[in-house]
């Protein structure tokens, strides 16, 4: 069992975000008779999976529901981080091809048809984009 504090030391996450991570269910502490928090060693394996995770754009629900995919308390395995990241391939396609979309207009509008530039009247003309709903419009994954 570590303290927090050798946790944050060795994984290079700071103690709010452990704490974060601990009130999420993402890592799981046990109390002392002081209630101070200890962790597993293996929290360190799931530390460097969450931060690992979220390099990629993976968000913290994403996250918790492929760690809730393991068995209870097993720390997250070579072949684990494998086959979960296959299963998030094609939300990370989606996500890649919303920035590409992002890169290619960002310099003739910025896609939501607000009218609040002087170009988006030649891009949005009349506000039509404005039937489509709220927010970048042009910049939605398709």
């Amino acid at each position: 069992m570590v303290t927090i504090g050798e946790l944050a030391e060795r994984s290079g996450v700071s103690t709010s975000a452990l704490r974060f991570y601990d009130s999420r269910g993402l890592i799981a502490a046990e109390r002392t008779t002081g209630n101070q928090r200890r962790y597993p060693r293996s929290s360190l394996r799931r530390v460097a999976f969450v931060r690992a995770a979220q390099q990629v754009g993976l968000s913290l629900e994403d996250i918790a529901a492929a760690l809730d995919t393991l068995p209870q308390g097993r720390t997250p395995t070579k072949g684990d981080w494998e086959r979960l990241s296959r299963s998030w391939r094609s939300l990370l396609d989606t996500r890649i091809g919303g920035l590409e979309a992002l890169r290619d207009r960002l310099t003739g509008c910025i896609g939501c048809g607000c009218l609040s530039l002087r170009a988006c009247t030649l891009f949005n003309p009349g506000d039509v984009l404005a039937s489509q709903g709220p927010g970048p419009v042009r910049l939605r994954p398709r």
